[in-house]
């Protein structure tokens, strides 16, 4: 028997995780109901909501073409069940406000060239390469060292 979208009945949990609760459905195969599909009102512990062997009433949300279920306890109660009153937002006269920056009278400004390209000898524009080059290395350095955990340390000796 395969299970369909939309269908709902009663299973009981075998398993709760911190992300989760999985569901035994009728036709042997368990579902997962995620903690966000368990209750319309916040829940901290998935653990203080449901317990193992206990039956609870769900909703088949999804099924994947691998073979995993989606399941939801929320939208398998009654359209009647009592829901949490939702809370206004305090208007923006009410919010606490924000203390103001006090302005400076500066504004940002590209730096300006010292010379112009045309005007520099062949020797300050390689002094000028060179000092770029070793700062573009050092940020890739900095940077591979980083994702690979270097710590400082090479290999090398």
């Amino acid at each position: 028997m395969q299970v369909q979208v939309g269908e709902i009945f009663e299973g009981k949990v075998t398993g709760v995780k911190k992300f989760g609760a999985f569901v035994l459905m009728p036709d042997g195969k368990t579902g997962m109901v995620h903690i966000s599909e368990v209750s319309n009102s916040y829940v901290q512990e998935l653990a203080d909501v449901l317990s193992e062997g206990q039956m609870v009433t769900v909703k088949v949300m999804s099924v994947n073409p691998d073979g995993k279920v989606s399941l939801s306890m929320k939208r398998a109660l009654p359209d009647d069940a009592p829901r949490p009153e939702r809370t206004e937002r305090p208007q923006r006269s009410e919010r606490p406000s924000r203390p103001q920056r006090a302005d400076s009278g500066r504004v940002w400004q590209p730096k300006q060239q010292a010379q112009q390209g045309g005007e520099l000898s062949f020797e300050d524009m390689m002094s000028k390469f060179k000092s770029q080059s070793e700062e573009k290395i050092s940020d890739l350095r900095r940077v591979t060292e980083a994702r690979r955990g270097g710590g400082g340390y090479s290999r090398r000796r």
